[in-house]
């Protein structure tokens, strides 16, 4: 079973940036057919449809996903953007992305995979090199290696969600302080 798609990071280029997840452990990858990408774009809301995706369409994906990563956690850790992931990320962006349309219904963007992987990485350009980059921050659980715009008030975030991750750490926690606090004697 495909794990489903989630979106808690609080930008587009980090929800697909953490389409392969538990990094330092399992690897869980999500973007394992053509047709989770395709389904991931879509979740995602940045296109309301997409041309299908092929085997290299997806292989591309995950290359230019892994330079976001990788600028990401460059940027996190105050190094200097790794120069491969950089020139793949303005490679992506620089070519046609998703072009939102008017219609009688309404907004619509039809797109390529190649137009949607585009705007996926203009929205990682405009992440590190704006003002909410301050903002970014791994996720406090030691399995989750995502990374999320902590936009909370006074920056006290610690998960990347609360249904994804906060929640098990906060029930694991409750269950540790429940382990080791005596019971009270009855009288």
């Amino acid at each position: 079973m495909t794990p489903r798609h989630v979106f808690v990071c609080g930008d587009p280029a980090l929800d697909f940036a953490a389409t392969l997840r538990a990094r330092r452990s399992s690897g869980i990858e999500v973007l394992t057919t053509p047709a989770q990408l395709d389904s991931w774009y879509l979740a995602s809301g940045l296109v309301d449809s997409a041309t299908r995706a092929t085997q290299a369409d997806l292989e591309q994906a995950r290359v230019v996903r892994e330079a976001v990563y990788r600028l990401v956690a460059d940027r996190r850790h105050g190094r200097p953007y790794d120069e491969t992931a950089l020139a793949l990320v303005n490679d992506a962006a620089r070519r046609p992305s998703a072009s939102p349309q008017l219609a009688p219904p309404g907004r619509r963007t039809t797109a390529t995979p190649q137009e949607a992987l585009s705007t996926v990485a203009r929205s990682a350009i405009e992440l590190l090199g704006g003002p909410e980059a301050s903002l970014l921050k791994e996720c406090g659980s030691p399995e989750c290696t995502r990374v999320y715009v902590d936009r909370s008030r006074g920056a006290r975030r610690q998960w990347c969600g609360m249904e994804s991750c906060g929640n098990r750490i906060k029930a694991a926690a409750y269950r540790a302080r429940k382990r080791h606090t005596p019971a009270l004697a009855t009288r």
